[in-house]
């Protein structure tokens, strides 16, 4: 195990290389510094575009309203986004939508964005695929390993991931660790089950924190649950947390009014004006009750339901900035630029033709 970690070590650290070669021409005007000062506070609004790299790969091209080519990113930007949000896998296959965002693809796309002035924010899934509510599995490389093992491997996977994003250049300014955990993570030694487990996941998170910290103290790291109008779900889960000590600067949640249903039996309902307040309130009183910032990090409309996508986008960042003294930072919608042809999923907000989908103008104020 320690030489095969060796070899993608010096694997990753070539690939690193050649990167910072590749962006030397780089100006200073063209990137953002790491954590702007509160007294010059810019909201973040931004996307998740972790396909991205193997859109382009598949020959996918994007063009914006007149009809030209251009590059996913400069669209989004031109959209008003200021953030790019990108999940980390650590050993994934090479499937098209379920693998790739390898550190090393991870580390590539950063430095990409960074150059093109964005904001970095690094999704850690603690897994080889997707980790989520109903899925935490551990990586294959570490599934034999004992409670103990598990720390380490945390905490080197994250330490590694970030000093590579250090040497190409960029320092996030948010570092998730964990996605979407109510459930716990890295099952099933992290698991939350039957209300159980909590100082065992808590220390998995610690892990992760110390080992973002330990790159750079200013990093805010990020803790990530789903269903941000659920306020009974986020007190739980955040108390618990809590008392057990978990270190952790952020309140990252998932809204996604489209897969929300509220009568058992009934079809999921799409309009989010029934759960918008909740959210605001949520969001509030997760600065009153732990004096921590929020962020929504992850948000999705159904991609034939445009305007509908865009007042729901329009109203969450109405939410975010009524949360006071600035601590709600930003929102982020994910995978906006996954066409439903190329992804097969639904809550994108790209148009068939390759353009963006008028409901992302929500981020232009």
């Amino acid at each position: 195990m320690k030489t095969a970690i060796t070899k993608f070590r010096l694997i990753l650290m070539s690939i690193i290389t050649s990167l910072i070669n590749s962006c030397t021409s780089a100006q200073p005007s063209e990137t953002i510094g790491l954590l702007e000062t509160s007294s010059n506070f810019t909201l973040s609004k931004g996307a998740d575009v972790s396909w991205l790299t193997q859109m382009e790969a598949t020959g996918y091209t994007f063009y914006d309203a007149d009809g030209s080519k251009k590059d996913g990113l400069q669209l989004l930007k031109e959209m008003g986004m200021n953030t790019i949000r990108l999940r980390v896998f650590v050993n994934p296959s090479n499937d098209k939508t379920n693998g790739h965002c390898s550190p090393a693809e991870t580390v590539a796309m950063a430095v990409r964005a960074k150059n093109m002035g964005m904001r970095i924010m690094i999704d850690f899934h603690y897994s080889d695929t997707w980790a989520d509510p109903a899925h935490q599995t551990k990586p294959t490389a570490w599934a034999s390993h004992t409670f103990e093992e598990l720390k380490n491997d945390v905490f080197t996977h994250t330490y590694d991931v970030l000093k590579a994003l250090k040497l190409a250049g960029v320092t996030p300014e948010w570092v998730q660790v964990g996605n979407e955990i109510p459930n716990g993570m890295l099952w099933p030694e992290g698991k939350i089950e039957n209300n159980q487990n909590w100082n065992q996941l808590a220390t998995l998170l610690n892990k992760g924190y110390e080992a973002t910290k330990a790159i750079n103290s200013s990093i805010k790291v990020v803790v990530h649950i789903d269903q941000g109008n659920d306020n009974g779900r986020f007190r739980w889960f955040f108390d618990n947390i809590k008392n057990n000590n978990v270190k952790y600067d952020v309140i990252g949640m998932s809204y996604y009014p489209y897969w929300l249903g509220y009568e058992a039996g009934k079809e999921n309902l799409k309009d989010y004006t029934v759960t918008i307040a909740n959210l605001e309130q949520n969001m509030k009183d997760m600065v009153s009750r732990y004096n921590k910032e929020v962020m929504v990090v992850e948000v999705g409309g159904y991609y034939t339901l445009v305007q509908n996508t865009k007042d729901m986008l329009t109203d969450v960042i109405k939410a975010v900035k009524a949360v006071p003294n600035n601590k709600g930072l930003g929102v982020i919608y994910w995978e906006p630029q996954g066409e439903k042809s190329w992804s097969g999923y639904p809550l994108n907000a790209w148009q068939s033709n390759g353009k963006p989908s008028p409901a992302l103008n929500a981020f232009k104020d």
